[in-house]
């Protein structure tokens, strides 16, 4: 059989698309304007509401700018709400340099130990080659910043304000990753020596002196103490003192991290329902150890957050941010670009949930807060109101509508308390995880 593409095969081609009107429609089009103009649906995008049956306020919007910390900015969102609600105030904002701090040092001491626990393994074996293309990159999930906050807490943001670097991690990012490169070939070479522990923790802690070093140069030095002082809108004194970040977090955020779960739909044959799962390598502070999901049906996600948005808390979330996205008009939706009709193919329609995970289609991409929802008659999700980290420059003033229908296809996980499970659930989340690859689609919001 001829397998090479023929001139007859191309020639086909063509005079298929020159006889089809629509075909020429669409390529004037979009040759114009781009695919996402040309394919967005005014009417999907016209039902995007900015009124909700629940809705939280959660104040001025936040910009991650140029830097992957949409872990850290969601998690912080669902806390300084809290903050907000506390004191009275209408907008507030936590530091997101001061945890994007502590993640690259706790990453940095992770993958020196996952490099000292393959250092048996050749350099281009799988793992350790995952190991060395991305070590600390800006991504992270839901259990990696509970392990910062329980160990360094959380600080206003005017006590570690943003740089330059925490703004835009690319610099700061390339040269550290430079950095950690060499310094696993430092303690490959002390392993392949001979070395024994001692003189691995010795070459490890000089090691990680530098990681330090570097982070204050690029981000400052993250206050091991500081003075409070915050007044609402009226002028009046709410909270006044000095803190240290574990106090300042008890106090006044005086969140139980330990009930918050991570919640997952991920409906692939190698993920039954009702199991744990963990992602091999994934994680940051050492002593606290990998993440933990439940896998459940994709109504299970729903309700667990609908619950928690009714008692007046926000939920974080993972999702697929670009898939069926108008990022001016805020809205997220698989109606609202109307691929496949642009195209005459079936684009978008020839994957379901389960193979666009297992053929790299769709992965996590982007962490964000569901700040609210409207209900049908049945109490069933019609639309969610998201709170995203890009600014107020799009969408509603900052916020993104969500459609049902996206919710199903593109959200992957929710972060709730863990009373809004079943016991069934809630046993199936304490079992025994099993554990994924490095490189499974349930570990990409940390890459």
């Amino acid at each position: 059989m001829d397998r090479s593409l023929t001139s007859e095969t191309t020639k086909a081609a063509r005079e298929a698309v020159a006889s089809d009107p629509c075909a020429r429609i669409a390529r004037n089009a979009v040759t114009s304007s781009g695919v996402r103009k040309a394919a967005r649906d005014p009417e999907a995008a016209a039902q995007a509401t900015t009124t909700f049956d629940i809705q939280l306020e959660q104040g001025d919007t936040t910009d991650q700018k140029r830097s992957g910390r949409c872990w850290m900015f969601a998690s912080l969102n669902t806390m300084r709400y809290r903050v907000m609600k506390k004191l009275g105030l209408k907008t507030f904002e936590l530091s997101q340099a001061y945890p994007l701090f502590w993640d690259k040092y706790e990453r940095s001491n992770w993958f020196f130990e996952c490099v000292i626990a393959t250092a048996s393994e050749p350099l281009d074996s799988r793992e350790v080659s995952y190991l060395l293309a991305d070590p600390i990159c800006d991504g992270g999930q839901w259990d990696m910043f509970r392990s910062l906050v329980k160990k360094y807490g959380v600080v206003p943001k005017e006590a570690m304000p943003e740089t330059a670097c925490s703004s835009n991690t690319g610099d700061m990012d390339k040269y550290l990753t430079r950095y950690l490169r060499a310094g696993a070939k430092c303690l490959r070479d002390v392993i392949a020596a001979g070395g024994d522990g001692d003189a691995i923790a010795a070459a490890k802690a000089e090691l990680m002196q530098g990681v330090y070093r570097i982070l204050v140069i690029c981000l400052g030095e993250p206050p091991a103490s500081f003075d409070v002082r915050i007044r609402d809108d009226k002028n009046e004194l709410k909270a006044s003192g000095t803190y240290t970040p574990r106090e300042f977090f008890d106090e006044f955020v005086g969140m139980n991290l330990d009930d918050y779960v991570s919640v997952i739909n991920a409906p692939t044959q190698d993920k039954p329902y009702l199991h744990a799962f963990t992602v091999k390598f994934l994680g940051n502070v050492v002593e606290d150890g990998q993440v933990r999901y439940v896998n459940l049906p994709i109504e299970a996600l729903k309700r667990v957050a609908v619950a928690q948005l009714r008692d007046g808390l926000p939920v974080w979330f993972g999702s697929d941010v670009d898939q069926g996205f108008l990022r001016e008009d805020g809205v997220l939706d698989p109606a609202a670009l109307d691929v496949d009709a642009l195209f005459g193919l079936p684009i978008e329609a020839g994957l379901d949930k389960a193979a666009r995970l297992e053929y790299g289609e769709s992965v996590m991409t982007h962490a964000m807060t569901i700040q609210g929802v409207n209900l049908d008659a049945e109490g069933v999700p019609t639309r969610w109101r998201i709170e995203n980290s890009w600014g107020d420059d799009h969408g509603k003033k900052g916020y993104d509508v969500a459609s049902a229908a996206w919710f199903d296809e593109y959200v992957y996980q929710v972060v709730v308390d863990k009373k809004y499970l079943t016991k069934e659930e809630l046993d199936a989340y304490e079992s025994e995880p099993i554990e994924l690859a490095p490189w499974d689609p349930m570990g990409t919001l940390a890459r």
